[in-house]
Parts: structure tokens; C-alpha cells; sequence
């Protein structure tokens, strides 16, 4: 226990990856891996809520052990900080959309088979509300422990962009256990089984999740929003699940993943040239300590930009 209260971003990354994985290796030897994309979609709801565990649990429990009850009061403080200014809410709510229909647009001028995912099913409104569910449950469960504990735990030692990088590569690894091997007999296609795995692994672990942890990260550090990461969180994952094209697999899966990658690791940069203090250590704005002192003002206004 000593270990775990000196250690605690070590052991947050730990227990998460133990639980989260752990879990889905569970749950394959019990209904094996999906064979189709139909099978897939039926399997996911389990298959998130599964995977979930980790981050959340892992994030509660460690709130508790380093920071105790004032630990919980901040958690609460800062997901109820609803507050921020309204540009904020459009990054969050909007960004996600604008890429994701600007790089569907562009690969569908090459071939239809990048079309939305939800123009092309049977019944895209079914698509569209499963994305909706789904990010509202991933953005809550996910950002309790990304957000809830460890970023703030690492901010105290390392500016905003080196945070948001270490933790969105680690972000991306974390995924690979549930979108990549769980369903690689979905999507791997023509490509070999053993190649498809390392080349969507790399997709994760340097595609769109880091640059856009880092641009939360720097959201976050505008505002102290929790609530606000939540938000952001939910559009990135209700879009990536209505977006997805139906029929794509093989190479098709990992031109389209690194496509809106590019995209998103272009608006990182811009984020990180225009806001200098994304790179240094500088002060932490809104620390995990400021509610354990009584000082964080629930639901104030974040800066604007």
C-alpha cells in the first residue's frame, strides 16, 4: 500500500491496464472474438462497459488511497464545473464532427466505401443513438480516472504538452486490447492477421489519441472543467462510432485511422505554437489540492481564449 501512495501514476497505469485488460481476455474466452462486423456491433456494448472498469475503478480507488475524502470533494468539485465560457463547449462539442466530416469528405472522393458509416447501414439512426450511449458512458467512466486523477497527478511534475503526449500514447496503447485484437478477425481483411495487429496497434498508439488528449489537456487547463473533458470526450467517441464506415477493413481501416490522425495532430501543433504555456511547467492552474484547501470555486467561469 506504501508503494502504490508513492507511486501513484505508476500504479494508476498498472491497475488500469490490469483491469481493463484483464477483463476483455474474460470476456473473449467467454463469447470468443466477433468474426464480423455484425457481431462486433452486437458485442460492443459489453465489450465497452467491460473495458471501462479500469480507468473508473482504478481512478476512484486511487483518489481515495493518495488524497481521501478531500480527494472525492475535488472529483465532485470539478465534475460539476459546468461554468466555463461558451467557446469552450463548441471546441468540445464541435471539434470532433468538423474532422470527422472533413476527412469522410475527402477519402469518399477516392472511394464510397468511406462514407459514414451511418449513411450506408440499414438503420443509421440506430447507429447514431448506440454513438451517443456509448460516449456518454466512455466520456464519464474514462475521464474519472484520466482526468479525475492521473493528469492532475502529472501535471504536478511536467508541463501540459508532455503530459497530454505521455498520456495519450499510453491512452492509445490502453485501447489496443479492445479495438484492435479483440476485433481483428473483423477488420484485418487481406491483411495478414499477425501484420494487421502491429499496424493498427500503431494506429492507437500514434493516430488520433494523442493529439487529442493533448488538446484536452490544454482545454482543461484553460478552464478546470472536468465536466468539460467529459463533454469533449462523449463527442470523440459518439463520432467514431457513427462515422465508421460499414465496409472498410484491411488497408482501408488504417488509411482511414491515420487520415484522421493527420488531422488531428495538425490542430495539436497549432494548439501548442499558439499557447506557450502548453510548454512549460509553468504553474499548475487548477491543481487536485486547490478543494482540499476550501479555494476551488465550483462552477466559476474558466478563461476564455
Amino acid at each position: 500500500m506504501n508503494w502504490i501512495k508513492k507511486n501513484p501514476v505508476l500504479s494508476y497505469f498498472i491497475f488500469t491496464f490490469l483491469i481493463s485488460w484483464g477483463a476483455i481476455i474474460i470476456m473473449m474466452s467467454i463469447n470468443g472474438m466477433p468474426n464480423t462486423v455484425a457481431e462486433a456491433q452486437a458485442q460492443l456494448p459489453l465489450a465497452i462497459m467491460t473495458f471501462l472498469l479500469g480507468p473508473c475503478l482504478t481512478g476512484l480507488m486511487m483518489v481515495g488511497l493518495v488524497h481521501g475524502r478531500n480527494g472525492y470533494l475535488n472529483l465532485w468539485f470539478r465534475m460539476i464545473r459546468w461554468r466555463v465560457n461558451l467557446v469552450w463547449y463548441a471546441i468540445a462539442l464541435f471539434l470532433a464532427p468538423l474532422v470527422f466530416v472533413g476527412s469522410h469528405f475527402v477519402l469518399s472522393l477516392f472511394s464510397p466505401v468511406y462514407l459514414p458509416g451511418f449513411l450506408t447501414v440499414p438503420d443509421g439512426s440506430t447507429l447514431i443513438l448506440m454513438g451517443i450511449i456509448s460516449g456518454i458512458m466512455v466520456g464519464i467512466l474514462e475521464e474519472v480516472g484520466w482526468f479525475g486523477f492521473v493528469i492532475p497527478e502529472m501535471r504536478k511534475r511536467y508541463s501540459p504538452l508532455k503530459v497530454g503526449l505521455i498520456v495519450g500514447i499510453i491512452w492509445g496503447t490502453w485501447h489496443i486490447m479492445a479495438n484492435d485484437i479483440w476485433a481483428i478477425k473483423t477488420y484485418s481483411g487481406e491483411i495478414p492477421t499477425a501484420l494487421y495487429a502491429v499496424l493498427s496497434g500503431l494506429s492507437f498508439m500514434i493516430g488520433q489519441l494523442p493529439p487529442f488528449r493533448i488538446i484536452m489537456v490544454w482545454a482543461y487547463e484553460r478552464t478546470g472543467s472536468l465536466f468539460l473533458m467529459v463533454v469533449m470526450h462523449f463527442s470523440l467517441t459518439a463520432c467514431s462510432i457513427a462515422f465508421s464506415p460499414e465496409k472498410m477493413s484491411g488497408w482501408q481501416v488504417f488509411i482511414y485511422s491515420m487520415s484522421v490522425a493527420a488531422v488531428f495532430w495538425v490542430i495539436a501543433a497549432a494548439v501548442v505554437m499558439t499557447d506557450r504555456r502548453m510548454k512549460n511547467f509553468g504553474k499548475v492552474q487548477f491543481e487536485s489540492s486547490r478543494s482540499e484547501s476550501g479555494n476551488l470555486s465550483v462552477g466559476s467561469s474558466g478563461d476564455g481564449l
